[in-house]
């Protein structure tokens, strides 16, 4: 008797190339992360030429970063195949400043062939939310293990960045920069006006780039939250390396004080993915 296939040709081709990837890493993360921040693991070239930096406003930030906030996304490819998890969470340090934890793990067929359990932690402070500490556990593969530290000088336009007991690099700078997780944070507090745009100056490749977002307009949504107003958001991106974006990404909040990111979707060269909110908790949000 034949053996049937237990999940679907593409689903079976996308789990090969993982396997047989030299970077396999890269490609995992290309998969999971790509739907979420805007600038993790991929050259970015894209420059905001004539907008200013957006200003984050105080009154998002006190909703977000006081209510010690969790997020946690299942991310799926096409279809709605779920290929892993996504938590995010915010909680208080005793400078007073706050650390955004993120947890990210791959699911099913991908897990058999190159589990993933990352644990990302960015330090931020200041009226900005702007980050002076990131640190990343990477447990990939089997056993592998690797750690990252970047200290970021805010003041002094200088970044540090380390990978485990390899010799430190230095970089100077022209400006204040957030990080992947942070800028994520600091869009989500920005005015959202539609077809207007702004620029989030963010360190990625070694590099200061200043990224510009435009806002789409606005669209009901069905969420875990329920039937939602939201605004769409989309961060112009280029990306380069090993599992090239294919489209636009596209990014729901909701339009209000809150703003609470629902959806992600990113269409990549295999399909698309989607980061879909499946639970949300933050004492400081009185509407959800």
């Amino acid at each position: 008797m034949r053996c049937r296939n237990l999940f679907p040709f593409d689903v079976g081709r996308l789990a090969l190339t993982v396997q047989r990837s030299k970077r396999p890493s890269h490609l995992i993360h290309s998969l999971l992360l790509t739907v979420f921040f805007f600038f993790f693991l991929f050259s970015l070239d894209i420059k905001a030429a004539d907008l200013t930096p957006g200003v984050p406003d105080p009154d998002i930030f006190r909703v977000i970063f006081s209510g010690n906030e969790v997020l946690h996304y299942e991310i799926s490819w096409s279809g709605g195949i779920k290929i892993g998890d996504l938590s995010l969470q915010i909680r208080n340090e005793e400078d007073g400043g706050y650390a955004i934890h993120a947890r990210v793990t791959d699911y099913g067929v991908f897990k058999f062939f190159y589990p993933v359990d990352d644990v990302f932690v960015t330090f931020v402070r200041g009226d900005l939310k702007l980050p002076y500490r990131y640190e990343v556990l990477q447990r990939e593969g089997r056993g592998s293990v690797t750690r990252r530290l970047t200290m970021y000088d805010q003041q002094g336009f200088h970044v540090k960045y380390q990978k485990n007991e390899e010799p430190a690099q230095e970089f100077d700078l022209k400006g204040q920069v957030h990080n992947e997780f942070s800028s994520f944070y600091a869009t989500r507090a920005m005015e959202l006006i539609s077809e207007r745009s702004f620029m989030v100056p963010t360190f990625a490749d070694k590099k200061r780039n200043e990224v510009k977002v435009q806002v789409k307009g606005t669209e009901e949504v069905e969420s875990i939250l329920g039937r939602v107003r939201t605004t769409r958001v989309m961060p112009i991106m280029k990306f380069k390396g090993l599992y090239d974006k294919d489209g636009d990404t596209v990014i729901w909040f909701t339009s209000d004080e809150c703003r609470v990111p629902v959806k992600i979707n990113s269409k990549i060269l295999i399909g698309s993915l989607t980061a879909t909110l499946v639970s949300y908790s933050n004492s400081a949000c009185q509407k959800y």
